[in-house]
């Protein structure tokens, strides 16, 4: 190619050298960073441990570059948060709490929020009042046993330490009961960022050593948690209002259901007790198995008693509730997120057409139950000859669109209208419809 015929294309390529550089991808760019937000809102439950884990895998597996955990709570159980604080402890992931907009955490909350690798509150929130409490008769009443408030102090002090926290402030937010705002926690060292919102905050962080590696949020996007079916449930009936309620209604439902013995009240009342005992922290397998083999057992005693009813409805109700809770939580590491979706129709679904099937196999029994005898049920019917008949000559009659073999003690034509008046053994006996 001659000098003459390149120095054309030079325009060309120089434009094309331009474009690459106004619109290419810029030296260096990698993947977008993305951050994965739990939002935590209401009371630390067995349920909260189960979700924690389950995002921590998440946020492993997914690669994300931090976990914002979003606290909004009134506190909670004492051992769940020990167990939620190792969980955040035990990760590679960096943890970032925070405490939103007209949110709190108190109690637990901040026992957690003191946990997290990096802590911020937005402005005009509260943290603190971690004094163990215990139920009574009355409402709560604060613990006084020496023993426990010094574990629970020494727990809260070398959580502070261990991520450079005051550690004044940890002894007293359960000694003294100690409350701290926004400003306030900022500048007695237990938080370290004031923040209005979550993408404020990413801005804040970017370029932050945690856990040995350098936080790239600035310009990450975020995304909220949501956790599968089983611990969306488990996460329903952990609250305490909802599992202190079905304990109550399963006791009395059993109570009604033995002092009015057929109504059916006392199974309801065992499912209550069951799901509220699991709500509690019950073991969730035991508690799934149990009420498969309760619904197996309803759907069966439903086939022996007439009509379908509250043991048929109660069956089908404990298969698919036991059969959600079957699912395995907490296992990111062995299953990706769209096997577990998977996994979760296969249980489930199998379920719900065998107790569907077992409805259907109810009905079928109830309606035959209803029926009259077939032979009293047809005497008075009316059907149609298909060929002649005569006492020395049994023909066939056409009758509910069924053939039947007849006979008759007077000659009937072929085509003829005929009542049926009686059977005997295979062969219906006719007479001439008048």
């Amino acid at each position: 190619m001659s000098v003459e015929r390149v120095s054309r294309f030079l325009p060309v390529l120089f434009l094309c050298c331009i474009l690459a550089t106004a619109f290419g991808t810029p030296a260096g760019a990698g993947p977008e960073e993305k951050v994965l937000v739990l939002e935590i809102a209401g009371a630390i439950t067995p349920a909260s441990d189960n979700v924690i884990v389950d995002a921590i895998e998440k946020a492993e597996n997914e690669d994300f570059e931090a976990l914002v955990i979003s606290l909004d709570t009134p506190g909670g159980g004492l051992e769940e948060t020990q167990v939620f604080i190792k969980e955040m402890e035990n990760t590679s992931v960096p943890v970032i709490g925070y405490v939103p907009e007209s949110g709190k955490a108190w109690s637990a909350g901040t026992l957690i929020l003191m946990g997290t690798d990096i802590a911020a509150m937005a402005p005009f929130t509260v943290i603190g009042s971690a004094q163990p409490v215990q139920m009574s008769a009355e409402g709560t009443e604060p613990v006084e046993d020496e023993k426990i408030i010094n574990a629970l102090v020494k727990f809260s002090v070398s959580t502070a330490k261990k991520h450079g926290r005051n550690e004044t402030f940890a002894e007293e937010v359960i000694t003294k009961n100690k409350n701290l705002d926004a400003e306030e926690a900022l500048a007695s060292g237990v938080i370290e960022y004031v923040s209005p919102s979550i993408p404020d905050l990413l801005d804040q962080v970017d370029g932050e050593e945690v856990k040995g590696k350098t936080l790239e949020t600035g310009n990450a996007r975020t995304e909220t948690y949501e956790p599968p079916l089983p611990l969306a449930f488990l996460r329903l009936i952990s609250n305490p209002v909802i599992s202190s309620l079905l304990l109550t209604i399963g006791l009395y439902g059993i109570i009604f259901g033995i002092s009015n013995p057929g109504a059916g009240a006392e199974i309801f009342g065992v499912i209550a007790i069951v799901l509220g005992l699991i709500g509690t922290g019950f073991d969730v397998n035991i508690g799934a198995i149990f009420l498969i083999i309760v619904g197996v057992g309803l759907m069966l005693l439903e086939i022996q008693s007439p009509g379908f009813g509250v043991f048929g409805i109660a069956g089908l109700v404990s298969l698919v509730i036991g059969s959600i809770f079957l699912v395995p939580m907490g296992a990111e590491n062995i299953y990706t997120p769209e096997f577990r979706r998977t996994l979760t129709l296969t249980i489930v679904t199998p379920t719900i057409v065998f107790g569907l099937f077992l409805v259907f196999a109810v009905y079928k029994v109830a309606e035959s139950r209803k029926k009259k005898p077939v032979i009293g049920a047809i005497i008075g019917d009316s059907a149609r000859t298909i060929e002649a008949i005569s006492p020395d000559k049994p023909g066939f009659i056409r009758y509910s669109g069924e053939y039947w073999q007849a006979r008759s003690e007077e000659e009937i034509g072929k085509g003829e209208k005929v009542e049926i008046i009686g059977k005997e053994q295979e062969m219906l006996v006719v007479k001439r419809k008048s």
